[in-house]
């Protein structure tokens, strides 16, 4: 295989069978962290497994809004979101985890449908981005893709790291 068939990530397809194919990695992972550590965070202001999992599921509606209006708006703006600026500092610790991921696995099935049917000239549509210097409907899943593997990783980490078998309370 070669680079340039490999081009296939550029694709709406692509796109799509990582965002279809997240949650059989992301769910079975958070769910092998043990009960007692989903909650350690492993630094003050990092995340913990709960909250990344349930971040993800906190995205959908985002992802879905700013979907609609890209579609709807002949030159949209996207507000960016930040967590940690816009959201309350308990908003993910505070949810249920069983429940986020089970939201997360529905919304995202219902995502993959609606992505399903977009035209070519609706994965090209443009916006402006508050923060990025450019967006498109493809630029904003194939981001959405590469988010949730990144939460997955974190969260792989902290199943992995040997740190949290002893979690102090000045780690939490």
């Amino acid at each position: 295989m070669t680079a340039s068939t490999l081009s296939r990530a550029d694709t709406p397809v692509a796109v799509i069978d990582a965002l279809a194919r997240a949650p059989e990695i992301v769910v079975p992972l958070a769910l092998e962290v043990p009960v007692a550590v989903r909650q350690w965070r492993p630094a003050p202001g990092k995340w913990s497994t709960h909250e990344h999992a349930c971040h993800l599921a906190v995205v959908h509606g985002l992802f879905l809004s700013r979907l609609d209006q890209m579609l709807r708006e002949p030159a949209p703006v996207i507000q960016s979101y930040d967590p940690a600026v816009d959201d309350a500092p308990d908003r993910l610790i505070a949810m249920d985890l069983d429940r986020a991921l089970d939201q997360y696995v529905t919304d995202r099935e219902m995502l993959v449908v609606r992505l399903r049917a977009l035209s070519p000239a609706d994965w090209k549509k443009s916006a402006e981005h508050t923060s990025y210097n450019h967006y498109s409907t493809m630029i904003m899943f194939r981001h959405l893709a590469l988010h949730d593997f990144l939460h997955a990783y974190r969260i792989e980490e902290i199943l992995l790291s040997r740190a949290w078998q002893d979690p102090s309370p000045s780690r939490r």
